[in-house]
């Protein structure tokens, strides 16, 4: 865990090495997952990682099986200095919009570190805040801190689309995770929205189903 493998890893912690020189000691990894849901909650973990270790199997969450996911989730808890997750759910999402709705989450998880992070590495999108940061496009597949953040925001979200998905069983919420798939559109429009689905996300859903039942 402690070793450089490859050109991957060191691209991994570039970041993380220019920051490290320039004497910033805390540095807070930040992405947030849900943000293209139909259904649920959108959800933001922040995580500082000890300075110079090497997580080797991290990587943006979306590369990992959901196994690996797991496992590497309970690695970053075992490893990480500090975690912070922000939560933010579907009334608040409607009032202030989702791009609003997932910077909050965002703040909401940085605030909960401790120590205070000096400087934060974004998944591309700005924080709310005085703290020094960096936004990175693709940042969760280029540094080690964000793909961190990204797997703990991503387990955090799954295991909650599992109780879910025992409130709402019909809608297959343990399968495709509130997102816009064959199946949840065609059950939105079967069964209707429950109050966990984003009103603002079905109109083009419901509006194509009253077309098509006109026709």
């Amino acid at each position: 865990m402690s070793q450089l493998r490859g050109e991957d890893k060191r691209n991994m912690l570039e970041y993380e090495r220019s920051l490290w020189e320039q004497d910033y000691q805390w540095l807070a990894g930040v992405d947030e997952v849900g943000r293209g849901c139909l259904f649920g909650d959108v959800v933001a973990a922040a995580v500082i990682l000890p300075r110079g270790l090497v997580l080797e199997e991290v990587n943006d969450s979306k590369k990992l099986t959901p196994k690996k996911r797991e496992l590497q989730y309970e690695i970053i808890q075992k490893e990480a200095l500090a975690i912070g997750i922000g939560i933010v759910d579907v009334a608040m999402i409607e009032k202030i919009n989702i791009k609003q709705a997932s910077r909050l989450a965002m703040k909401l998880a940085v605030e909960q570190l401790k120590p205070v992070p000096d400087y934060l590495l974004v998944d591309a999108e700005r924080v709310s805040g005085d703290w020094a940061q960096l936004a990175i496009i693709h940042g969760d597949a280029v540094s080690q801190s964000i793909a961190a953040a990204s797997i703990i925001a991503k387990v955090t979200r799954d295991r909650m689309c599992l109780q879910w998905d025992l409130e709402y069983p019909e809608y297959g919420i343990a399968l495709h995770k509130g997102y816009a798939t064959k199946l949840h559109r065609e059950r939105i429009v079967e069964l209707g929205a429950t109050s966990m689905h984003r009103p603002s996300f079905l109109k083009k859903i419901l509006l194509e189903a009253e077309q098509q039942q006109l026709f």
